[in-house]
């Protein structure tokens, strides 16, 4: 298994087909933005969607952003997008991902993260701490969640 980055892959027609094949509304989206070519648009120049893959297989993946749903904020950068395939949950493979994803923040020099979720009890498990509810762009109220890293 290796994690690899999106826009550094020689593959992205390959892995923006497995990206369809999710069958969850904001990996649907994600594929939307990625195919567009507006993702770093919505969310950052500097934004990263990083895959942890077997082979031609995608497993899990997720993104480091400037920006996520939470807006305004100041708050930043976001891991987002978190998905696994269902053939590989339970092997704590997203945590994989979650940790590749804070070491790629550490290394831009940031000294926490942040998650925007519906989910409760799921990031807790990986380190991460209720912070506050915000609302998303669509008015909803979204849990967020930090890590230090």
């Amino acid at each position: 298994m290796e994690i690899i980055g999106y826009y550094s892959s020689d593959s992205q027609e390959h892995w923006l087909g497995k990206i369809k094949e999710c069958e969850w509304s904001a990996g649907q989206f994600l594929h939307k933005c990625l195919k567009e070519g507006t993702f770093k648009e919505a969310v950052g120049e500097s934004s990263e969607v990083l895959m942890l893959t077997e082979g031609d297989d995608l497993i899990s993946f997720c993104t480091l952003a400037e920006k996520d749903d939470i807006q305004p904020t100041e708050l930043t950068p976001w891991i987002g997008f978190v998905y696994t395939f269902p053939q590989y949950r339970g092997h704590r493979y997203s945590g994989k991902l979650l940790s590749f994803a804070e070491e790629r923040a550490r290394e831009k020099s940031f000294d926490r993260v942040y998650i925007s979720t519906n989910h409760t009890g799921l990031y807790e498990g990986f380190g991460y701490e209720f912070y506050a509810f915000m609302k998303d762009m669509d008015g909803y109220e979204s849990r967020v969640y930090v890590k230090k890293v």
